[in-house]
């Protein structure tokens, strides 16, 4: 079996599942690029009797760590690239995101995220509720960690037409959690592919 061009891996935080959809089209064109790929989810920062007030928040939390597993600093020091998502919280990064790059503070001082690629995607309630502000305020914390940064720039046709951002993909779920649309998965696929050719470039070059 040949080895992968590049270990992916996708770290993600999503509550009510457009984060997660985005997150799982991301792995898949990570892998049909060549990529080994660990999808994993950030886990929740409150307790269950604060989850227990929004139907459904506790369940689907189980349920996607179950399925996935929480990142570790092992993952992350594995990984030649790596593709962060989250919902929106104000136009920033979520606090369970957030918690998870700041504990990454050992592995950049011994110097081991130097180099590695970097990429991030995220979810909206709304079309003007920071899609493109979300993104780019996990740019900030990825350059002060050494991270090569990988924007979608407007490399597909989907991105052209408005279903996603040069600077990540995105979507916009709405008030009822509506999931990514077709074409907003499309530039999520994208987003994998061309995160795992840029990791695997830097790998080759190292």
């Amino acid at each position: 079996m040949p080895s992968p061009k590049a270990n992916i891996l996708v770290a993600f935080y999503s509550r009510d599942g457009s984060v997660e959809a985005l997150a799982k089209a991301v792995s898949e064109g990570a892998h049909e690029a060549g990529a080994e790929v660990r999808l994993r989810r950030v886990p929740d920062l409150v307790s269950t009797d604060v989850m227990a007030k929004v139907p459904g928040w506790e369940e689907r939390s189980k349920r996607m760590l179950a399925e996935y597993g929480a990142p570790t600093h092992a993952d992350v020091e594995w990984a030649d690239g790596i593709v962060f998502g989250t919902p929106t919280r104000f136009g920033n990064t979520s606090a369970e995101l957030k918690a998870f790059i700041d504990s990454l503070g050992g592995l950049w001082f011994q110097g081991k995220l130097n180099g590695k690629a970097a990429a991030a995607f995220t979810s909206t309630a709304g079309p003007h509720g920071g899609n493109e502000t979300t993104v780019v305020s996990l740019f900030i914390p990825m350059a002060h960690l050494g991270f090569i940064i990988v924007p979608n720039g407007y490399t597909h046709e989907k991105i052209v037409q408005g279903h996603g951002t040069p600077y990540g993909s995105s979507s916009t779920s709405g008030q009822h959690s509506a999931k990514p649309t077709a074409d907003e998965l499309v530039v999520a696929k994208h987003q994998g592919a061309r995160v795992t050719q840029v990791a695997a470039a830097l790998r080759a070059a190292r």
